[in-house]
């Protein structure tokens, strides 16, 4: 389908929201991502007709809100490409996907003498687990560093590698937006004998993704960047590496049998899903998929193309030396987060006067204190763009951008 963005606006109702008299510009996405009408009416209609405990009770609204329940699994495993949806895990949210692989994957298999390798780029949710861990255990932690338009050096990634049991690394970089070379990245990984995993909360929402084309051994990302509900993140693994790694959290629904002596776990997925599971929340992300998947993500990312091109131009032609835009200039390398600094305002003091304007943008460290060091700044200034904006936002952006300088200058 041909992509009209107009008509996609219109299915998100906050952005028809006037606030103080005028209208919302919405550019904090890389955060989290309003949800559209077709989400929010699947989660009311659930709630109101549907609602009932799954893979428990054998009445007939229960094992119909099973079916959905698993149905929104299955969704996501073709989304993604997974090889069988039973290798899609619910979790909380990305970061506990992610602290599940460190947990029950690291703690069986990492101990003094092993590495892990991460990037510079990471989120903090893909740096503090592993050295909780290591502080445990005695592992080492490697860095693949950057160069210094904000890609990764790959240069010496060989030698970082050998010897490590685990390469954890972003898809895409949630400060500087640049999108890595995953499957080559993946392959790396393999070729050194440890297993590859994909922190994709940048990427799922934004691009195609393909867990097989990546040839990645686990993936994460999160429901609520990608127009669906928060309070649901999803862990793909595969197979044979889930089966061999022991259960995260203990409870009901993770069993197979329970005696005083000891207890014996259930299959996948239920293996990884103790307690009572986020159901209103998988239905809303069974329809973000679905919506998503109506609209196309090829769509998707050349309108996030064009809408990068159109704001790395804007604000360097409005502001020319006053702005240091981090990261790539090549909108190809990039998805449509674009961090950037402002003269020598602080970016709290920038994002104040936005909000003046409506125009959301996230000022701070954006959960990367080690990246920020590495960019010299305390917090940048962060506008992140997705399906629904338009050059008109842009140009709103731009506009509040020049009047935070005169009201700074004054």
């Amino acid at each position: 389908m041909s992509f009209d963005v107009q008509k996609v606006r219109a299915d998100f109702p906050v952005l028809a929201e006037l606030i103080n008299g005028k209208p919302l510009v919405y550019l904090d996405s890389a955060n989290t991502s309003q949800k559209p009408n077709a989400v929010i009416d699947a989660m009311t209609h659930f709630m109101q007709h549907g609602y009932a405990p799954t893979n428990r009770s054998a009445y007939q609204l229960a094992a119909e809100a099973t079916d959905k329940f698993e149905g929104a699994r299955a969704k996501v495993a073709a989304f993604i490409n997974a090889p069988k949806v039973h290798e899609v895990i619910y979790t909380k949210n990305a970061t506990e996907a992610l602290n599940l692989i460190v947990r029950s994957w690291g703690t069986a298999n990492l101990s003094a003498g092993d590495a892990v390798v991460l990037t510079h780029m990471e989120h903090h949710a893909n740096i503090v687990p592993w050295q909780m861990l290591a502080a445990e255990r005695g592992f080492t932690i490697r860095w693949v560093p950057l160069t210094s338009d904000g890609l990764l050096d790959l240069s010496n990634l060989s030698t970082l590698l050998d010897g490590a049991k685990a390469f954890s690394f972003t898809a895409m970089s949630n400060v500087l937006g640049t999108i890595n070379p995953t499957a080559e990245l993946c392959a790396a990984a393999h070729k050194a004998g440890a297993i590859a995993i994909v922190d994709a909360c940048q990427a799922v929402p934004h691009m195609p993704t393909d867990v097989q084309a990546w040839d990645a051994d686990f993936v994460t990302f999160s429901s609520h960047k990608m127009v669906g509900p928060s309070g649901l993140g999803i862990l793909w693994g595969r197979e044979a590496l889930l089966d061999a790694m022991p259960p995260f959290l203990g409870g009901g629904n993770m069993i197979s049998d329970v005696k005083l002596e000891g207890f014996t776990y259930a299959e996948l997925p239920a293996k990884f899903e103790a307690g009572t599971q986020p159901v209103i929340e998988a239905i809303g992300l069974g329809a973000a998929v679905d919506y998503l998947s109506a609209i196309g993500m090829d769509n998707v990312r050349a309108h996030e193309q064009d809408i990068t091109v159109l704001a790395l131009n804007s604000l360097n032609d409005r502001f020319g030396s006053d702005i240091t835009i981090h990261g790539s200039t090549d909108a190809a390398l990039r998805g449509a987060t674009i961090s950037f600094a402002y003269r020598d305002v602080h970016p709290h003091d920038i994002s104040q006067v936005l909000d003046q304007n409506n125009v959301c943008v996230r000022a701070g460290h954006h959960c990367a204190k080690p990246l920020m060091r590495l960019l010299g700044a305390n917090a940048t200034v962060r506008a992140s763009f997705y399906l629904y904006n338009t050059p008109s936002d842009v140009t709103a952006l731009c506009d509040a951008l020049s009047e935070a300088g005169d009201f700074f200058t004054l």
